[in-house]
């Protein structure tokens, strides 16, 4: 799903969440409190270093930086990490200790936290900043993890660093200038607002989040909701919120850290902010249904957004095209507007899917369908079109397009743009096409391919449709 992702370097606060678990059926004699009689332990990497975690989970390179103290609990950290594939560049703070978080379980009920930490916010910093400057050429993608913990207390400096790398920042405290300059900060609901102040209303909660994107320069605010989903401000302002997309949550711990993660991976796949945010939220939907810290991979990603009928963005669609050519696949690539899906599409696509080994079905926007076939169309909207296309069995990727810049400068309603992205080795067009006439057919030629046309079923056709209901509605009036 994210196989073109570059590598992403973490900094923050890592942690190692230690639990204790077992029944807890009686009152200590000693003081009214249970007693958890212990039948196993464990360890999982927390806050900065699960934001690591998330992101190896997902199959992307990535490097964690972070304070730990000369103790064994360093030790542990390190090797659950590096054993799920992250890169340690731990920078040892003098006179402190590895931030442990000691947890009581009782039929999956957290009974008692017992923090260990000190503050890593002394010193000057200057071995923590070294480190972040030596692994920032090889990364393309820069998170910040702030826990409040003393790890990011010179985080100005890092943004500074950093440079034109993408640096996403999940944030804490009530001091967000710090994080001025920032690419994408990612406050939780309260965070954002014991920052911006209450909001009576949608509208000015929108105005308020506004307000913080200019204040602190970021390319892009977002705001995770909880329950109400997600709100991102992008460079131009627009506003856009999305809906949870958890079905029953029996843990909120590290959302935040699988959301800021994915992002992270998204974007350093070429994504756009607007479409990180559609997986992400995917994402945090399918870690909340889970105990503890939890973790999502790219094929349970692919999965989930498959069975919700969510569009992958075409910089994703195209990079699994990328990977099935190298594996040998043979790519079928057809346009259409599909308006009214019908048993002529469906014979239409699986003849075109036996051309090959894998058919992408590039499909004509609502406005575009407009343009073409006048101003009452479509009568199903882009998205209702690619969710029924991508349920055959006959397609395996479906892509909307607008349209293509022609020859003399102009616009025209061809996907001639997208082919060229594409490259298919074979470009099939239906009914009484010449392959001479194909748009994309000297490109696709040119590369070696062959264009092929696939005559539609007779009697088949979405105006021959539409004409019998109107018909139809005329002779009930």
């Amino acid at each position: 799903m994210f196989s073109n992702a570059q590598s992403v370097l973490v900094i923050g606060d890592a942690m190692l969440d230690r639990y204790h678990e077992g029944s807890a059926t009686r009152i200590s004699p000693e003081a009214p409190v249970p007693v958890v009689h212990v039948g196993k332990s464990f360890e999982r990497p927390g806050g900065a270093a699960n934001v690591a975690l998330n992101i190896a989970a997902l199959g992307v390179k990535v490097t964690l930086i972070s304070y730990v103290g000369d103790d064994s609990d360093a030790t542990v950290l390190r090797n659950l990490l590096e054993a799920r594939g992250v890169i340690c560049r731990f920078v040892v703070a003098p006179g402190a200790c590895t931030i442990v978080k000691l947890r009581a379980l009782s039929h999956g009920q957290q009974m008692m936290r017992l923090d260990f930490e000190r503050s890593f916010s002394n010193g000057s910093h200057d071995q923590l900043l070294e480190a972040f400057a030596q692994e920032l050429p090889d990364h393309g993608t820069v998170v910040m993890s702030d826990y409040g913990k003393g790890t990011l207390a010179r985080v100005a400096d890092m943004i500074a660093l950093a440079g034109d790398l993408p640096v996403l920042v999940d944030p804490k405290g009530e001091d967000f200038t710090r994080y001025a300059g920032a690419t994408l900060l990612t406050p939780n609901e309260r965070e954002f607002l014991l920052v911006a102040g209450a909001a009576a209303d949608e509208a000015t909660f929108i105005h308020k989040a506004r307000a913080m994107r200019h204040q602190l320069r970021l390319k892009a605010l977002l705001v995770t909701r909880s329950e109400r989903g997600m709100t991102l401000l992008d460079a131009q302002d627009e506003a856009t919120s999305i809906a949870t997309r958890a079905r029953e949550v029996f843990d909120v711990t590290g959302a935040g850290d699988t959301v800021i993660a994915t992002l992270a991976v998204a974007i350093a796949a070429g994504w756009s902010v607007a479409d990180a945010m559609v997986v992400a939220n995917q994402a945090a939907g399918i870690v909340v249904s889970r105990h503890g810290t939890a973790t999502v991979t790219a094929s349970e990603l692919v999965a989930s957004t498959a069975h919700e009928g969510l569009d992958l963005p075409e910089v994703d669609v195209l990079a699994e095209v990328a990977a099935a050519r190298a594996q040998g696949r043979r790519i079928v690539m057809t346009n259409g507007c599909f308006d009214v899906l019908h048993a002529g599409h469906v014979s239409y696509l699986a003849r075109a899917r036996a051309l090959g080994d894998r058919l992408l079905v590039a499909v004509n926007s609502d406005a575009s369908v407009r343009r073409l076939k006048g101003a009452d169309r479509p009568f199903n909207t882009l998205e209702h079109r690619m969710a029924v296309l991508r349920a055959l069995r006959a397609v395996d990727w479906v892509i909307g397009f607008d349209g293509s810049v022609a020859a003399d400068g102009g616009y025209v309603d061809t996907p001639l743009d997208l082919i060229r992205r594409v490259g298919p080795d074979v470009l099939v067009k239906g009914g009484d096409y010449v392959a001479d006439d194909v748009v994309g057919a000297h490109d696709v030629r040119e590369r070696g391919g062959v264009v092929a046309i696939v005559p539609f079923l007779e009697g088949q056709s979405t105006t021959m449709l539409a004409e019998r209901i109107r018909v139809g509605n005329g002779e009930r009036a």
